[in-house]
């Protein structure tokens, strides 16, 4: 699980035949971010290229927080830098389109003004890799991405990953395995960039690639289970439909899912559901409700099966039953939205964008593939895996309703975070 260089080639996962064009526009946004680097710098010298992966949750909707077990996978959306060592003990990163990142290697100390920034997360990461024994050095980069955020393809852990995998090969010859600069990521997500909600699984994801488990039932030493598949065999898509409808903050909604579950937990004196079976709930369920009302305890059966089911699903990719696969990812979409409900707000239950996409998934799928709320839920994304015969007619009865662009077509990529050899 070492960060690796990679052949463009070989990092292009296409849902046809078709791998020159990928790699031919591949590598086009590596030339065209070159001559980013060389307009923004005034100079391009020695000078490498790196990718990173976006990523998509798949089974364990909200189980992070309560030590849960989640599976997730990268995928084909990436985020790329150009990068060219320094020796002024300086780090910058530009990303296009947004303020440059600067960060002196001398002071790495949290800045409460920096929180919820880009150079946050750099800093961070400059003092999570110090801080364990890693070697550090100044560079310049120039970062393009290919990560819409209206997507939720965790475009934060990308950037993570990619500073990360930078500094990883640029200064320790690649010898960092992709899980320890995940969980450094993750720490400079926390800790520097404030994140509130963050889930080292997207930065697992995005490090590692391809089809990944992990369990945070001990989240210090979190196990992590790559699930090798080879994913164009079974002609799915991923498709990630957003269904633009964000004006209002849902964030205490967001919230009560983890604090129902905690409190949950607090009845038995525990400070998560993971010290727990689902046993302990039916046996108690009466004096649970009383106390917490249905809502919650829910939302805490809903925890235990959604681990049972991230098991289901590594179960049947390990043994090639794709539709065993496909039937765990509905069922884990169905109990978000019956057991877990973060489908729609009940504070706006006027707008329901997320259960009508997946009404006209279904629909459209006759039974096939499978759909689901992705991530957090609410107002934001779904998730389906669409069978290459009827991805046309998918995307277009999605973007009917949701408007032209709102579906984006992807597939698994099987490498996470990489330098590229063009």
């Amino acid at each position: 699980m070492k960060p690796i260089r990679r052949e463009l080639k070989d990092l292009c996962t296409t849902l046809s035949d078709n791998t020159d064009a990928a790699v031919e526009a591949q590598t086009k946004r590596f030339r065209t971010a070159e001559c980013g680097f060389a307009e923004y710098f005034g100079t391009l010298g020695e000078h490498r290229f790196f990718s990173a992966p976006g990523r998509v949750e798949i089974c364990g909707n909200q189980t992070a927080h309560n030590n849960g077990k989640v599976f997730a996978a990268s995928v084909d959306a990436d985020m790329i830098a150009v990068a060219q060592p320094t020796d002024d003990n300086v780090v910058v990163v530009k990303p296009e389109n947004l303020p440059e990142c600067r960060v002196d290697l001398s002071d790495l100390d949290v800045k409460e003004d920096e929180k919820g920034t880009y150079t946050a997360l750099v800093r961070g990461i400059l003092r999570g890799f110090k801080k364990n024994g890693h070697n550090i050095g100044g560079f310049l980069a120039y970062v393009s991405s290919a990560l819409d955020k209206r997507f939720e393809l965790g475009e934060r852990s990308a950037f993570e990953t990619l500073v990360g995998t930078i500094l990883c090969h640029l200064y320790n010859e690649g010898q960092i395995p992709g899980v320890k600069i995940a969980q450094i990521g993750h720490s400079a997500a926390m800790e520097y960039f404030g994140a509130a909600t963050a889930e080292l699984t997207d930065e697992v994801a995005c490090a590692v690639g391809g089809f990944v488990a992990v369990d945070l039932k001990d989240t210090d030493t979190p196990i992590i289970e790559p699930v090798p598949c080879n994913f164009k065999q079974y002609e799915h898509a991923v498709c990630i439909v957003n269904v633009k409808s964000r004006p209002l903050d849902y964030t205490e909604e967001y919230a009560a899912i983890k604090n129902d579950m905690k409190a949950v937990a607090g009845f038995f004196d525990c400070e998560t559901l993971r010290s727990l079976a689902i046993m302990d709930i039916l046996l108690n369920i009466t004096e649970l409700r009383r106390e917490f009302g249905d809502r919650a305890v829910l939302r805490a059966v809903h925890f235990f099966n959604e681990n049972n089911r991230v098991e289901r699903v590594i179960h049947a990719l390990k043994n090639d039953r794709f539709e065993d696969f496909l039937n765990a990812v509905k069922e884990s979409g169905d109990s978000s939205f019956k057991y877990l409900q973060n489908v729609y707000s009940v504070s706006d239950v006027t707008r329901q964008c997320v259960s009508i996409a997946l009404n006209v998934a279904e629909t459209t799928l006759r039974r096939k593939g499978a759909c689901r709320v992705h991530g957090a839920g609410f107002t934001g994304t779904v998730e389906a895996f669409v069978p290459l015969d009827a991805l046309k007619e998918f995307k277009m009865n999605l973007e009917k309703v949701f408007g032209v662009g709102s579906c984006k077509v992807l597939t698994i990529r099987s490498t996470g975070g990489a330098e590229v050899l063009l």
